[in-house]
């Protein structure tokens, strides 16, 4: 018994941070108390002995089952995920000083609607980086992907919190900026690319990108990887190689997919700064273009 009540405290001195975890990533009260509910129930049926950390085993069992719930929602068609992601924190829920503080930050309503563009993989990749400081090298095995196709989710994340205020004015000057790059690229004019991609630009591509364009190396794939910084190489990776790429707004924003057999098979996401494209994200994961709203423009 003695055992079970420190067991059952220790819990309770985590349930602040796991409830801030849990209601960040699910914007939702109710869910976030299942999901922590959840995670006592599978550390009672643990052998706590085998545990080195207790903080971070919750925290990585909150967040697993978040990911679960996310893309339950997907299948629960009865469900308004616009009506549970807009729910604000309970104020009827007892909150002591410390779980106040957790969520007293980044829990508006404009993060919550943004957030709510973003895929389920992004989500946790976001929030438990950005906003908790988990490394990437522990978040990766909770959402199955490497630890760079994890920086590159919470940098897609990232860019996306960062441009929720974007307006109109701001999306007109990034279409024209990446209607000139998919141009060039299409042309093949390796200057011109050049022009466009600033000094400091970095390339992300997900693990599906790279495995399928070194497959296909020999039939003109550009030679994508992980991450790419140097902006020569980004230019010649793209020259002559867009033709059957097209315009398209991707969550919104501007962006480049490639459609085949009536569905998109590649998204291009990008981040522009004072003109210059400073980060491209590649998409190719099936599940992670599912999640995306791609409206190809004409």
């Amino acid at each position: 018994m003695a055992d079970n009540d420190w067991l059952a405290d220790k819990f309770q001195e985590n349930r602040p941070h796991l409830r801030a975890v849990a209601y960040r990533i699910l914007g939702s009260n109710g869910e976030a108390d299942d999901a922590v509910q959840e995670a006592w129930l599978r550390l009672s049926r643990s052998d706590t002995g085998r545990i080195e950390n207790l903080g971070g085993w919750l925290t990585t069992v909150v967040a697993r089952v978040c990911l679960d719930m996310l893309r339950s929602r997907k299948t629960r068609k009865e469900e308004s995920l616009q009506e549970n992601i807009l729910e604000m924190p309970d104020k009827s829920h007892a909150l002591n000083p410390a779980e106040e503080a957790l969520l007293a930050d980044s829990v508006g309503s404009a993060l919550l609607v943004v957030l709510r563009t973003l895929t389920p993989a992004e989500r946790i990749a976001f929030v438990l980086h950005d906003l908790f400081s988990l490394p990437f090298e522990e978040i990766a095995p909770i959402v199955g992907r490497s630890e760079p196709a994890v920086r590159q989710l919470a940098s897609r994340a990232r860019r996306r919190v960062q441009g929720g205020g974007e307006n109109r004015e701001d999306e007109g000057k990034k279409r024209e900026v990446v209607s000139a790059f998919l141009t060039a690229s299409r042309e093949g004019h390796f200057d011109a690319l050049l022009q466009l991609l600033d000094p400091k630009i970095r390339l992300y591509a997900d693990d599906t990108t790279v495995k399928m364009t070194a497959a296909n190396q020999g039939k003109g794939a550009p030679p994508f990887q992980s991450e790419m910084q140097d902006n020569r190489a980004i230019a010649e990776a793209f020259k002559g190689r867009a033709v059957g790429a097209q315009l398209a707004l991707i969550n919104g924003s501007v962006g480049t997919t490639w459609i085949g057999g009536g569905k998109p098979r590649l998204a291009f996401l990008f981040s522009i700064e004072n003109g210059k494209i400073t980060e491209i994200n590649v998409v190719m994961d099936p599940e992670d273009l599912e999640a995306m709203r791609i409206e190809p423009l004409a």
